[in-house]
């Protein structure tokens, strides 16, 4: 018994006992200080953003930081505004809606591309990512004719329809499906299941943070798009929240400060968008660090 007390206290020791600190080397200082001020250049943007929510009209265009007299006036006029509200829920149906669509069929398409072998098929994945060469005001041209033979102006299809599938979400896919080993869609055939039960039950779960991160691109995209759909609506009561806030103001001046308590709370979803999958991203960096 004495023995076995003595090897727990030891055990006990080690497990308590802290490993020595290094030194920090002047290597690792400077990076530390190019991460912090890397750091400052990202959230001063969004500091500004709030600190100009909180000013009056007449301090917008001070460099103070601070407001030397803050006010919620501008958050209350804001969401009196019932515009806003339509708005906000018309972005909110427009970016969810899109994100499905993509998450669905840029899934599809790039196991079909990956899993199943027919001729012409990287004919069609280079066919698929050549349209990523394309500049998206050189399409624009294109959309609003096809919207207006078929009736889709001033809609929400009309909006969403160009972003329902995209040439990146499927490219993605397919690169993350490769991980996916082959031995297991055969085991799932083998035990009678049909290609789109493998693709939902064996594949999906397996490229979670593809989806993760696929989600994110698609909804900020679609959330904070803007030359679209000021093109193709024409009613105020269909506009997006960015293309309804850019028409806070006159032709004499502009109400920045409106403007800027507008994107504050247009940024709630996206936050809650990127908590809810950021895990699953992280675990994909991971994962790809460990399997290189």
């Amino acid at each position: 018994m004495a023995v076995v007390e003595e090897i727990r206290a030891s055990s006990e020791a080690l497990l308590s006992a802290k490993a020595p600190r290094k030194p920090a080397n002047m290597g690792q200082i400077i990076r530390w200080l190019l991460l912090f001020g890397g750091g400052i250049l990202m959230v001063m943007p969004i500091a500004y953003m709030i600190s100009t929510s909180l000013k009056w009209p007449h301090e917008v265009y001070n460099v103070n930081l601070i407001p030397v007299e803050p006010t919620i006036e501008n958050y209350t006029f804001v969401l009196e505004d019932g515009r806003f509200y339509g708005w906000f829920i018309n972005s909110i149906i427009i970016a969810t809606i899109t994100t499905i669509c993509n998450l669905l069929f840029d899934s599809l398409v790039g196991y079909t591309l990956c899993k199943f072998r027919f001729p012409g098929r990287y004919i069609i994945f280079i066919a698929i990512l050549s349209t990523l060469m394309i500049p998206t005001e050189m399409l624009v041209i294109p959309w609003y004719l096809m919207s207006q033979q078929f009736g889709w102006l001033d809609t929400y299809w009309g909006i969403m329809f160009p972003g329902l599938m995209t040439a990146f979400g499927t490219f993605l896919m397919k690169q993350f499906f490769e991980t996916v080993p082959d031995d297991f869609i055969e085991a799932a055939r083998i035990d009678g299941l049909n290609e789109l039960q493998i693709w939902w039950t064996v594949a999906m779960p397996l490229v979670k943070p593809a989806l993760a991160a696929l989600a994110i691109f698609v909804f900020l995209g679609n959330w904070t798009a803007f030359i679209w759909p000021l093109i193709v609506t024409n009613s105020v009561e269909m506009y997006t929240l960015p293309v309804g806030l850019s028409g806070f103001g006159d032709e004499a001046d502009v109400a920045w400060e409106l403007i800027m308590t507008g994107a504050a709370i247009s940024t709630i979803p996206t936050l809650i968008v990127f908590l809810i999958f950021q895990r699953f991203i992280i675990r994909g960096v991971v994962m790809a660090g460990l399997k290189g």
